[in-house]
């Protein structure tokens, strides 16, 4: 059973980040799956890096569309990408260093949580600014 699942709620109406959202939120069910199967630190190590990577391209992604639509919210938006960028390049250290124990289900709820709310508060919010500069 997967930790997380997509559903149209989510959606901002913007089909690259849609996808987006979709793949991050299949990346982190991969690593909750993984964790839970007993996969070994360094199948979990890869996955993790994948997805830190792609949502430093998530995020860029985002971040473009607001620098060229004039986004009024950019500044908070990103800072909140930044913050999560950090907790999560922890997590990624951490891990690396040889403290396997840090892929919990606490860190798993965490992304979860932090991604549901993300989207559907703060991502919901540019939705509307995009679609209405042209970007669907």
């Amino acid at each position: 059973m997967p930790l997380m699942e997509w559903n149209q709620k989510m959606a901002v109406g913007v089909a690259l980040l849609d996808l987006d959202h979709q793949k991050l939120v299949k990346m982190i069910n991969d690593l909750y799956d993984a964790m839970k199967e007993g996969h070994s630190k360094e199948s979990l190590g890869k996955i993790l890096d994948s997805l830190v990577d792609y949502t430093k391209v998530h995020f860029a992604h985002e971040e473009r569309f607001f620098a060229q639509t004039h986004y009024a919210d950019l500044a908070a938006h990103k800072k909140e990408h930044d913050d999560l960028t950090r907790q999560v390049l922890e997590v990624q250290a951490k891990y690396r260093s040889g403290a396997t124990g840090t892929l919990s289900l606490e860190v798993m709820n965490f992304l979860k949580n932090w991604l549901v709310n993300h989207i559907q508060g703060s991502d919901k919010k540019y939705g509307p600014h995009l679609n209405s500069q042209g970007i669907h």
